[in-house]
């Protein structure tokens, strides 16, 4: 009785992400009619789970905390391949693609993500508890990349307008792959154990006992499926985008509104991931997801950016405005605090949520 469900769940997981990758292709560059909208979106939704599902095979065979890293890159690579050709392609608008994703990318995470993993975990164990070592060096680096790449520009005065000069935009693209590279050697080499969950008396957890780690051809098997969701779930999103460019207009929001859709669209396998994590009460592993995919976010998006503005004859355009430079001081602010105790209540959980609210607000109504 038990093996009928998992070998269904194998089926499943196995065909949607093929099926979302054909379905790209069909539909790539072409104007949609509404029906076809509606099967793009739920195939879209199922390769997020599917995503999710093999993510975590994945990460129950390497253990934690390379699990949650293969995630974050996985999808960060695949968005920041969106981005540049987004922005090939794009006109005047594509100028401020990068600033946008990639600021949205940092508010999701820090905030929704982070929001949303420790008032999970608090309600269900009274209180979240997590490394503060290791989040506070992943918070530290965030704040340090999306200050270097996201807030200088708007105040250098070699350009007019919030713009680097060529030798500040590649000083930018090599600080965010040189920190980007720290973290993953502390991540994964140096001080593993402190990105480890811990239990409620602060002991690290080095192994899940909840099941027997899959075979190594189930996990390549499950990395290769893995990564056919993810560009499944990108691609598809920049399909639908037009519909929803559409919905925007019509309903009179500002055009960012569209890039924060997008953007909650691509992040929402690391979403529904931490929140697993979260309601496991493996805190830790939840924030390793937000704050590594943040970093990623910024530490690939910036160098590959750079890289492109060399053929791109429009601007580039990567500093924030006043508004969003307050909230990104107070997320990094409400982080720090939150980081320190190493334990937290749903009281911080809903702090960051409401922030993470005040952004979409501000997002609709700026």
């Amino acid at each position: 009785m038990i093996t009928r469900p998992r070998a269904l769940m194998a089926r499943w997981t196995t065909a949607v992400p093929v099926a979302a990758v054909v379905l790209l292709v069909l539909t790539w560059g072409r104007d949609l009619p509404g029906a076809v909208v509606a099967l793009v979106t739920l195939v879209l939704a199922g390769a997020v789970l599917a995503a999710v599902h093999h993510a975590e095979v994945v990460a129950h065979r390497v253990g934690e905390p390379f699990g949650s890293l293969v995630l974050a890159v996985a999808v960060t690579i695949i968005e920041v391949a969106l981005i540049v050709t987004l922005m090939v392609d794009g006109g005047d608008k594509s100028s401020t693609l990068a600033r946008d994703t990639v600021f949205a990318a940092v508010m999701i995470t820090c905030n929704g993500v982070v929001g949303l993993s420790l008032l999970a975990a608090s309600l269900r164990h009274r209180t979240a508890v997590f490394n503060p070592e290791g989040t506070g060096a992943a918070l530290a680096t965030v704040a340090t990349l999306a200050t270097l790449s996201l807030v200088l520009p708007t105040f250098t005065t070699s350009r007019p307008g919030p713009e680097f000069s060529t030798v500040q935009l590649t000083f930018a693209a090599l600080s965010s792959l040189v920190l980007y590279g720290l973290f993953i050697a502390t991540l994964t080499v140096r001080h593993r154990d402190y990105f480890l969950p811990v239990t409620r008396q602060g002991r690290a957890i080095t192994a899940e006992d909840h099941a027997d780690a899959p075979s190594s051809r189930t996990a390549l098997i499950s990395l290769g499926l893995l990564g056919l969701a993810l560009i499944g779930v990108v691609g598809l999103a920049k399909g639908v985008s037009p519909t929803i460019e559409e919905g925007v207009e019509a309903a009179g929001l500002h055009h960012a509104v569209v890039g924060v859709i997008i953007a909650l669209l691509v992040l929402l396998p690391e979403t529904i991931a931490a929140l697993r994590s979260a309601r496991r009460d493996r805190v830790q592993t939840s924030l390793n997801l937000a704050l590594g995919s943040s970093m990623a976010s910024i530490g690939l998006t910036i160098p590959a950016v750079a890289l492109a503005s060399v053929w791109l004859p429009g601007p580039l355009v990567l500093g924030l405005g006043s508004v969003h430079m307050v909230l990104l001081a107070l997320t990094v602010v409400v982080a720090l605090l939150t980081v320190v105790p190493g334990r937290a209540t749903p009281l911080q959980g809903g702090v960051h949520l409401v922030l993470f609210a005040a952004y979409l607000e501000l997002a609709i109504n700026p």
